[in-house]
């Protein structure tokens, strides 16, 4: 029988989980019942993956603003602390803001502009072209920048983050001055103890940072890295990939997950007689073109997955083969000549016109962050079936 759906993502509802719930059991759990009930049968190859919001939920790993505060007066002394490159997000860095203020007497926040580093923009590329400033070498004080771009609220959230940043660390006792750079080292004007809270680029900051003379450089990666008065933690990845619980607390990105989707690629195994892939995602990479934000604000997509997930796609591009190797063919020729072509592809496709070589974890968990949503959908846990078929793929009975 021909095969004529190809990749399905579905997304599975699940309980709501609280801290100290099994997860491994929750999501096991979840999928089969779906497969019963929906009379979806498991194929090998598919792919079960968890929204790592879950799987922090699950193993309790929050902490709160005095745990913030702690570590980070611990680390760089509770006097001036230059905070540099955050993204502007109410969700991802407010608490922890509050945190930061909080361990300091004076914070001086440095902004990135025209925008951060996920595309959340402070001001437009026009208009800070048609003001004349030079994003690579003008540092702007507030002042300045007031003066040039006046108060420009966010298109999505109308939030003045600019306001918005600065209340919320004068609420926390702490002095606060704010300057507009894209140049790592020009917060050392104002302070040599800097945190930088920049994401993906954060070892090249660091390293900009300690070669230029500054005393203490850690990244957000190393605040929390480890338990304060029992708090939680994440070795890896400290305060990366938090999203704020409460006013007071945050939910940090999960740990150990390696162990999880391997027992529950096991337990689906025990089931179904089925290989299944599994897999813990988060943010996936993709930009919006109306907000220009490419979302990913997690430091990793995937912080687990199984083995059969690592590597890349190894596709030909259809639409190529059709135009170019096979112009003169048409209707059952044409399906049968394209059949072949894939069938002799070798792994890598050297020298043919492949995809573009993303990470699996990556492509893979960008569908599973859009098919779940971040709202009110109810489906932490996704199940994808058909991803790894191509146009000569059958059903097997």
């Amino acid at each position: 029988m021909s095969r004529l759906f190809g990749t399905i993502s579905r997304g599975v509802r699940a309980p709501i989980i609280k801290s100290g719930d099994d997860i491994v059991e929750i999501v096991t759990n979840s999928v089969l019942e779906a497969s019963k009930e929906e009379g979806v049968e498991f194929r090998d190859r598919d792919v079960v993956a968890m929204t790592e919001a879950i799987v922090a939920r699950a193993q309790g790993n929050y902490a709160t603003i005095d745990d913030i505060a702690n570590d980070v007066k611990a680390k760089f002394g509770g006097e001036t602390l230059g905070v540099i490159f955050p993204i502007l997000s109410r969700n991802r860095f407010s608490v922890c803001l509050k945190g930061i203020a909080k361990g300091a007497k004076k914070i001086v926040l440095m902004l990135s502009y025209p925008s951060d580093e996920v595309g959340n923009h402070l001001i437009s590329l026009d208009k800070m072209d048609e003001k004349g400033v030079n994003p690579y070498t003008d540092v702007l004080t507030q002042e300045k920048y007031r003066e040039l771009f006046g108060y420009e609220k966010h298109t999505f959230t109308g939030v003045d983050y600019v306001e918005y940043y600065e209340d919320l660390i004068r609420s926390m006792g702490a002095d606060c001055e704010i300057i507009f750079a894209n140049n790592a080292k020009a917060i050392l004007n104002y302070t040599k103890n800097v945190l930088c809270c920049d994401i993906h680029t954060r070892a090249r900051t660091k390293r900009l940072l300690k070669d230029a003379g500054a005393s203490i450089v850690l990244g957000m990666d190393e605040i929390l890295n480890a338990p304060v008065n029992g708090s939680g933690y994440n070795e890896a990845y400290g305060l990366l990939g938090s999203n704020k619980s409460t006013e007071e607390k945050i939910k940090l990105f999960p740990r150990d997950c390696q162990p999880i989707v391997d027992a529950i690629a096991e337990n689906l195994k025990k089931a179904t007689g089925k290989n299944v892939e599994v897999m813990v995602y988060g943010d996936g990479a993709f930009k919006d073109p109306v907000g220009k934000i490419w979302e990913l604000a997690d430091p990793v997509v995937s912080p687990a997955y199984t083995q059969g997930l690592v590597g890349t796609p190894h596709e030909l591009k259809l639409k190529y083969l059709a135009d170019n190797d096979f112009a003169n063919l048409s209707g059952e020729e044409l399906k049968n000549a394209i059949k072949g072509k894939i069938s002799e592809k070798d792994e890598q496709i050297v020298g043919q016109m492949g995809t573009t070589p993303r990470r699996l974890t990556d492509l893979i968990g960008s569908l599973c962050d859009l098919t779940s949503g971040s709202g009110d959908k109810g489906t932490p846990i996704i199940w994808i079936q058909g991803y790894f078929d191509n146009y000569t793929t059958e059903y097997d009975k």
